[in-house]
């Protein structure tokens, strides 16, 4: 039995990036960073009831953390950023998403 997820919980954050707004812009398709347990159809419901919008089709990708090194006096040591997920959502025809929160 899956546990029911507030929308919140599933949508992190947008992604802002020129890449994701070359998707926007041209392909109608937004990027949102979602939590690591997340499905499609939760991904789906989450973007429709948060933004009021009809989504046609859900991509989603792991993405592991980059290694990094510290150095320091006492010498180096090596960590890692976190692992994200990310959805890249699709809109149905006419339908866009506000990501800026500007209004237009």
């Amino acid at each position: 039995m899956s546990k029911v997820y507030n929308p919140r919980d599933i949508l992190i954050r947008p992604v802002i990036s020129e890449k994701s707004y070359g998707l926007q812009d041209e392909f109608k398709k937004y990027t949102f960073i979602v939590a690591p347990h997340a499905n499609r159809t939760q991904i789906r419901q989450a973007v429709e009831e948060i933004f009021h919008v009809k989504v046609t089709g859900v991509n989603t990708l792991n993405r592991p953390g980059k290694r990094r090194r510290i150095r320091t006096k006492s010498g180096q040591f090596w960590g890692k950023r976190p692992d994200t997920k990310r959805a890249i959502v699709s809109l149905a025809e006419g339908q866009e998403i506000d990501i800026a929160g500007l209004g237009g």
